[in-house]
């Protein structure tokens, strides 16, 4: 039973018998928690329907639903707005067909293709905070497709190739002495990050030199023998030299090795892999294929643009002066080749943050200008960056919060609070380590998803990981709590139902809420798909937490002896852990059994 269509018709009806005229658009909202009801309707555009004020129109509408429709049990009129109270036997009614859905929260197949990227880290450096925004959104923007029905491909680019790799390499083959994973006991791609690093501090020494000699410093940063030597690799790997290909296949691996790791940490998966040294090549075809037909023009230095002031944008390099390739070179050819490989995507969406929201416009416009219709159907899921205490993260610098780091500092920090809780004398210290694990990134990835992706945040830690509060320990504690509670009635031989349970059963305000709630979960389903948000499930999920907080703080379960209302709470919690459970899935977290 879909209760919002069914409430929606019965005030279609309403409509036309009151008033004698069809009313398409009804705009239904959730009921302000200040006043009773779960529905409100919105009467102020059905005044001119009614002929009647606002208020005299909505309380028309409730007096029919209530004697008529057999959902409404009462209403209330504030001005223009009707709240609408559903009678006890609907919402029983709909907890028993989501109790009997035994997939309830994931929708059928629908036919429908859509590739999300995320990650896209350079192969110069380790994955750090920001990557792990991008990583838990990227993958949890897919989880959520999955759960509506979409066959969903998740991709990323690596950024392999251009001068920032060359850049950790010259100062690999200035300073490293042949260091390398196995000799410094150092990840492969902590260690690429750490010649990252040292090219930046000799780099600008250098330029500082060159100034004092009195080089402008314009052409102290390109005359800065670090800088050139970064630029003649650049050009020899374009080239094929076999000494600086070699070196840069090394040194990538190194990296490779790193990364798998990682990810396997932060619990993500990749369908397939797209490298930018392999893309950029189809994105030079496409530039020279534009440049022939007219859609890009050559400067007399040889480079290759195009001019989107037309558009309300500006001019754009697609080619250097030398011939070698641009980030949006690599994009053009990266998107043809994933659209040639899966033909049916309804889209691309691009995990990617705030600062690039420029390119992709660029990016688009130019796809379409080359004659790719489906330019339309790909989308930036732009996000803000994450701020710390200390100001803003810079890779070169070295003032990155490495996302190794972090994560193990979170799970560290959960065992530290698991101990001195005192709850787990009969764990293994195997049990322990994972239990830590689980709730340590599980704090992390909620604080992360929680606020809308568009917004930038600061991650306190400490906030993070408290078992009260807006945090994912707290839905795990609530969870766990749930499991405990079914384990209890099991050996009570206590069995969940709701059969016994007849239509004209009064549920307490606290089961109603709960109810409520799942009514509106496959909504917040498709309202996260639609914005690419999973800040809408995050934020359910903890609404659902906190409304079985409140249902079991206020409703005896266990010293009930109405045999029906006890099997009824126990299914009603069953469900709980159950949404919970998928909720926090659909984020990459899990949830214990116990805690």
């Amino acid at each position: 039973m879909n209760l919002d269509i069914q409430l929606r018709n019965e005030i279609q009806k309403a409509v036309q018998t009151l008033f004698n005229q069809s009313v398409e658009q009804l705009q239904l909202q959730p009921t302000n928690a200040e006043f009773e009801g779960s529905h409100t309707l919105v009467c102020f555009p059905l005044a001119k329907i009614s002929k009647k004020g606002p208020e005299q129109t909505a309380t028309a509408i409730g007096e029919y639903l209530v004697a008529n429709s057999g959902i409404v049990s009462k209403f209330n009129v504030v001005k223009g707005f009707l709240n609408l109270v559903i009678a006890d036997s609907v919402w029983v009614s709909v907890f028993k067909d989501i109790y009997a859905d035994k997939n309830f929260g994931t929708l059928a197949p629908n036919g429908q293709e859509i590739m999300v990227e995320y990650s896209s880290p350079n192969t110069n450096k380790p994955l750090h905070l920001g990557h792990l925004r991008n990583n838990f959104l990227g993958y949890s923007v897919a989880e959520i497709y999955k759960a509506i029905g979409y066959n969903v491909h998740k991709v990323q680019i690596i950024n392999d190739r251009g001068i920032h790799i060359c850049k950790s390499m010259a100062a690999w083959q200035l300073f490293g002495n042949g260091e390398t994973p196995q000799s410094s006991g150092m990840k492969g791609d902590h260690l690429v990050g750490k010649y990252y690093v040292i090219f930046d501090k000799n780099y600008k020494a250098q330029m500082a030199e060159l100034i004092a000699a009195g080089t402008s410093e314009a052409d102290a940063e390109k005359q800065a023998p670090i800088m050139k030597l970064a630029v003649d690799m650049l050009q020899k790997w374009e080239a094929k030299d076999e000494a600086t290909v070699q070196l840069w296949k090394t040194m990538n691996g190194w990296v490779y090795d790193g990364f798998s790791s990682t990810y396997k940490r932060m619990g993500v998966d990749f369908e397939k892999l797209y490298y930018e040294s392999n893309t950029y090549l189809l994105g030079k075809e496409e530039v020279l294929r534009g440049l022939e037909s007219g859609v890009f023009f050559k400067k007399e230095d040889g480079s290759v643009w195009v001019d989107l002031s037309g558009d309300g944008l500006d001019q754009k390099v697609l080619l250097r002066s030398d011939g070698t390739s641009v980030y949006m070179t690599q994009d053009i050819g990266t998107a043809i080749l994933r659209f040639r490989d899966f033909p049916k995507i309804e889209g691309q969406v691009y995990t990617v943050g705030n600062e690039q929201e420029y390119h992709f416009k660029v990016l688009f416009l130019i796809l379409k200008k080359l004659g790719y219709t489906w330019a339309e159907k790909c989308y930036h899921l732009s996000y803000g960056m994450v701020d710390l205490p200390t100001g803003k993260m810079k890779s070169r610098e070295g003032t990155v919060v490495d996302a190794d780091d972090l994560m193990q500092e979170m799970a560290d920090e959960a065992e530290k609070q698991t101990r001195e809780l005192g709850k787990i004398e009969e764990s293994t210290e195997a049990e322990i380590k994972e239990l830590s694990e689980m709730i340590g990134l599980g704090a992390l990835k909620f604080f992360l998803l929680k606020v809308d992706p568009k917004k930038r945040m600061l991650f306190d830690p400490n906030e993070s990981i408290q078992l009260q509060g807006h945090t994912g320990p707290f839905i795990q504690y609530t969870h766990a709590r749930i499991r405990a509670i079914i384990r209890k009635a099991e050996a009570m031989n206590i069995k969940p139902s709701v059969e016994s349970i007849g239509n004209v059963h009064t549920l307490e305000p606290a089961e109603r809420e709960v109810v409520f709630l799942f009514n509106n979960y496959v909504a917040k389903l498709k309202e996260a798909a639609r914005e690419y948000s999973p800040a809408v499930i995050a934020n359910f999920a903890f609404d659902l937490a906190k409304g079985y907080n409140q249902f079991y703080q206020s409703i005896p379960i266990f010293s009930e002896t109405d045999v029906a209302k006890l099997n009824f709470r126990i299914a009603l919690s069953k469900v709980v852990a159950d949404v919970l459970k998928k909720s926090m899935l659909l984020l990459g977290i899990h949830v214990p059994e116990r805690m």
